[in-house]
């Protein structure tokens, strides 16, 4: 059946996708702490981080690299923060949340986004991730 994950990578369930390569996808958090939350997820569906098999690993953490330099320019936050806790999918993703300081980094504070401010946000990604 697969997660929600390996649904959004196969195109079944929509998202809001700002990078795909032949190992990982990344999308935009619908729950985000700030706008520019950004999900990136191993292609392969594995729960644990601990368990994620080359090449897969060392994909997702360089398209977090190259991801969070663009949500950093295209929110003008000082810091990108990364995240890996799993509880809510069985499916191993790394969070990118824009920071203005380290309390920011509290799921508590995520709130559901419309899908016009996740369109704005995906646009403006994008664009800085283009012109590299």
């Amino acid at each position: 059946m697969g997660s929600i994950f390996t649904k959004i990578i196969n195109g079944t369930v929509p998202s809001f996708k700002i990078y795909e390569d032949e190992h990982c996808y990344a999308f935009l958090d619908i729950r985000p702490i700030h706008g520019g939350h950004t999900l990136v997820v191993p292609k392969l569906e594995v729960d644990h981080f601990t368990e994620v098999p080359e090449p897969y690993y060392s994909a997702v953490f360089q398209a977090a690299q190259k991801i969070g330099k663009a949500i950093r320019e295209a929110t003008g936050a000082p810091r990108v923060g990364g995240a890996v806790v799993g509880f809510e999918v069985p499916h191993f993703h790394y969070h990118l949340v824009p920071l203005w300081s380290p309390s920011d980094l509290n799921f508590s504070h995520a709130k559901a986004a419309s899908p016009a401010e996740l369109k704005k946000m995906q646009e403006a990604i994008l664009t800085v991730l283009n012109r590299t």
